[in-house]
């Protein structure tokens, strides 16, 4: 009697080789505001995710059901690897602690999917993660510029080891990040990582785009990373006694540069802007605050270069009717203070901070600027009042 062999062969979706879903980047805070906040953050793996939220408190997280909020586009949870959760119908000047969540996606056919393991933020041996919202009634705060730190993550982090939700209200990076962005990965390993470490999980970063983050494959894609109030990467908010407005100075050469492959468009662009501009600075919250503060990346002086030229021509005229307390920018990575009436077309002082040099700014009665170097040492203090 012959004995028959079968070989069976049994078919293993490729999810079953799935290594786990780990959170990779972040979290960080965007789009803060007196009524909502942003939470970002990335995974390896695609996923759904969500945060758990609870008032500021000593009590065990665990103590209550939280409430959770989604990532969500237009009524669909996303799946993704970059994850989104705008909270909204939060209380200014408010302390909350929050719970990330990403649930693995490994499968998805029709409207089933298979989900896989959790990744979460730590509350049980760790402190959960806090954040405070704005508050135009807050009667003093302070604030960081950093600008032109091209990948150097060492400079960042001597420049921003001291900040903590206890000294610092918000922080600003004003443009030139990195230098190409080829590459989204390169956005955390050039200088958010090291932020996250730092402070960004519970201190909002605002984002002032640069020049050099508009070249690169990926350059595109940076928005997704750094959204703005207003779906532009030029956008306003209040704090405190100050009135935030965030200019994009585009590139600094001719759209018709070779430089830029026929990619550019920034003249239109800077039109667009300037139309906002307008919008902006006849606006009742903007001239009823008491400090007006403007965040460029690009100076409207000190060059001959388009770009300069540009912003000069379509942004001043504008501003400088606009009773506009100090502008503050980078770019040329050199040192610069500019006060009011030392160039005939600017009616306001302007910063230009170097490359390895940070602001610390406290506002209170008046606007206190200390430029500062990667030792902390004070090389310059600038005090401008209503006045100014």
């Amino acid at each position: 009697m012959k004995t028959r062999c079968f070989l069976f062969f049994v078919y293993l979706p490729f999810f079953l080789f799935s290594q786990g879903i780990k959170i990779t980047n972040g979290p960080y805070i965007q789009r803060m505001g007196e009524n909502e906040a942003t939470i970002i953050w990335t995974t390896n793996n695609d996923a759904i995710s969500w945060i758990e939220l609870a008032p500021a408190g000593n009590d065990s997280f665990y103590a209550a059901e939280r409430p959770q909020f989604y990532d969500t586009s237009h009524g669909n949870r996303v799946i993704g690897k970059l994850h989104h959760v705008t909270v909204k119908g939060l209380s200014p000047g408010t302390g909350y602690r929050y719970r990330i969540f990403s649930k693995e996606v490994l499968g998805y056919e029709g409207h089933r999917l298979l989900f896989g393991n959790i990744a979460s933020s730590e509350v049980y041996r760790n402190k959960p993660l806090t954040f405070t919202t704005l508050d135009r009634d807050k009667k003093a705060f302070s604030f960081r510029v950093v600008n032109d730190i091209h990948g150097k993550a060492d400079n960042l982090r001597a420049m921003l080891k001291d900040v903590k939700k206890e000294n610092t209200d918000l922080v600003f990076f004003n443009g030139d990040m990195i230098s190409t962005l080829n590459d989204e990965k390169e956005i955390f390993t050039g200088f958010m990582d090291t932020a996250v470490e730092l402070f960004a999980s519970e201190v909002p970063v605002f984002y002032t785009r640069g020049n050099h983050e508009t070249r690169g494959k990926a350059s595109s894609g940076l928005y997704d990373y750094f959204p703005g109030s207003n779906g532009n990467f030029y956008y306003a908010f209040r704090h405190g006694s100050v009135f935030f407005l965030v200019l994009d100075s585009g590139e600094d050469k001719p759209d018709s540069d070779i430089e830029y492959s026929e990619l550019a468009q920034f003249d239109n662009y800077r039109d667009q802007q300037k139309e906002w501009i307008e919008t902006v600075v006849t606006s009742p919250e903007f001239q009823s605050a008491p400090f007006r503060i403007v965040i460029m990346h690009i100076p409207p002086a000190g060059s001959t270069w388009h770009g300069t030229q540009d912003v000069a021509q379509k942004f001043l005229p504008l501003l400088n009717k606009a009773n506009i307390n100090v502008m503050l920018c980078g770019h040329t990575h050199n040192y610069k203070y500019i006060d009011r009436g030392e160039e005939q077309n600017i009616h306001f002082p302007v910063l230009i901070n170097d490359d390895e040099t940070y602001l610390d700014i406290t506002v209170n009665s008046r606007i206190d600027i200390r430029q500062k170097d990667m030792s902390g040492k004070t090389l310059h203090t600038h005090i401008i009042d209503s006045k100014n």
